[in-house]
């Protein structure tokens, strides 16, 4: 009866049929190789949940897709049509966003094919991974409070190159100015940078000593912007 159920709509004698076991086996090892490239990623760089967790879930996706299309010319060639339209969407999206849309463009062609059992349960099981992996916040990062971003004004004839760097030095772990963009006609600056705090409690410290430094004019502190999440 379970085979029954797996077996594909539009099957035939000639039809090599997936065994649910070796269905299962190549889904487990490719969410493990999903967790190592995600933890290799994660290494010593800039990352943002959302993409960690795309970056664990997609070898999954692409491989039940593979596994389905295996031998079938036209459905190969139709399966990457489908797949390339993912990437040219009017509106950008965040990398969780995008490794649904890869998700739902998985599970699809598997239905198509008439492999219904499989598509459900591939359904079932990377639903509930992508559940499981929100729930261990995996890819989050550790004391995200420390994480800011901060926008400096300044007047446009102050240097500020490495005006800034002393009072940083002293509050912060790492700093690194990441964007520089002329305002109010071309009278000022405004400056952004990236930092990691030592201390969150000191923030309000770290803003007066650079308030000194920029003449009293307009300083923003925000949440650290990701945009590396966009794809």
């Amino acid at each position: 009866m379970l085979d029954n159920f797996f077996k594909g709509v539009f099957d035939t004698e000639l039809t090599a049929v997936i065994s649910v076991t070796d269905f299962l086996l190549c889904i487990a090892c490719s969410l493990v190789i999903g967790i190592i490239l995600a933890a290799s990623y994660m290494f010593r760089t800039r990352y943002t949940k959302s993409f960690v967790v795309t970056i664990a879930t997609l070898p999954a996706v692409v491989c039940v897709v593979i596994m389905m299309v295996n031998g079938n010319i036209g459905a190969g060639v139709a399966v990457a049509g489908a797949f390339s339209l993912v990437r040219f969407r009017s509106v950008p999206g965040t990398a969780k966003e995008i490794g649904m849309l890869f998700l739902a463009m998985g599970a699809g062609p598997i239905a198509g094919m008439g492999y219904l059992g499989f598509a459900l349960l591939f359904t079932v099981i990377l639903a509930a991974v992508n559940l499981l992996y929100n729930a261990l916040n995996l890819g989050a990062k550790r004391n995200a409070a420390k994480y800011k971003s901060f926008r400096i004004t300044i007047p446009e004839d102050l240097d500020y190159t490495g005006v800034f760097e002393e009072v940083f030095r002293e509050y912060t772990t790492a700093c690194e100015l990441t964007r520089v963009k002329s305002t109010n006609m071309g009278s000022m600056f405004r400056l952004t940078f990236d930092v990691i705090l030592r201390d969150p409690a000191k923030e309000k410290e770290l803003i007066d000593k650079l308030r000194e430094r920029n003449g009293n004019l307009e300083i923003t502190v925000s949440k650290q912007e990701t945009t590396e999440a966009q794809l």
